[in-house]
């Protein structure tokens, strides 16, 4: 979407000591917050801008440096400067994406990418207590929230959960919702959160640059009765993604 439509009704008052380049970028802010300016939009380039808004290019250019500091818009090399897009904050906790989502008001949706029965690797073998070779179920999905992706999704799964967990289960709804469906209910996870480089089929499903900050999780989680139910192996791009966390003191000073 252009400023045309985005910025229809932008006030810039020359005459006012507040100056023209901090008007232009709260015009910009409440136009990209209201979603006038939708997330992953393009902004027209500055010159454009410049001569839609009469006013000159430097100011434009500071605008935009504005809402850039303010994580509102990103600028790449060659194809501009990009409104944000939908960025997820996820307490870490016991939860499954797609019910965060869901509780967020985000509107979430999943594309199935594999769904099969493989030999187990043996760090997932190992984490699901299954000897090396055994065969699990494992899956495969690209989590996208009001329309951007925002995870790909990697899980095993021991193989007597395969009537539990359907495909199409997995493409309407959470892979915690089916596991509560089907009466398995989680009780602890260990789970690993870190950080590296997206490789280049990470970055196409991901709609990001191949090489950016992808944040990483591995989980191995627990039922009720102490069984391992699921490893899970997520990349989420950074750029949309975070996640939050509470810490206490152990101090007794």
């Amino acid at each position: 979407m252009g400023p045309g439509r985005g910025l229809k009704d932008a006030v810039l008052d020359r005459a006012s000591p507040v100056p023209l380049y901090y008007q232009l970028a709260q015009n910009l802010e409440t136009a990209i917050r209201s979603g006038r300016l939708s997330s992953g939009s393009h902004l027209d380039n500055e010159l454009e801008l410049a001569r839609q808004l009469r006013v000159s290019r430097p100011t434009v250019r500071r605008a935009i440096g504005l809402l850039a500091n303010r994580g509102l818009v990103i600028r790449r090399h060659g194809i501009g400067t990009l409104v944000v897009p939908v960025r997820v904050r996820r307490p870490v906790r016991l939860s499954s994406l797609y019910d965060d989502l869901a509780e967020a008001g985000q509107t979430p949706s999943t594309r199935l990418l594999a769904f099969e029965t493989v030999p187990a690797p043996a760090e997932v073998a190992g984490a699901l207590q299954q000897s090396k070779g055994s065969r699990v179920l494992h899956f495969e999905r690209l989590r996208l929230a009001s329309g951007q992706p925002v995870a790909l999704m990697r899980n095993f799964l021991p193989l007597a959960l395969k009537e539990v967990v359907t495909e199409e289960g997995l493409k309407t709804t959470g892979l915690y919702q089916l596991l509560r469906q089907g009466g398995i209910h989680l009780r602890l996870a260990s789970q690993t959160i870190g950080a590296r480089s997206a490789q280049r089929r990470e970055a196409r499903l991901l709609k990001v640059p191949t090489g950016s900050p992808l944040l990483t999780m591995r989980r191995i989680s627990y039922d009720d009765a102490g069984q391992p139910v699921e490893y899970g192996s997520h990349v989420y791009p950074a750029e949309r993604y975070s996640f939050e966390m509470s810490v206490v003191s152990d101090s007794t000073t």
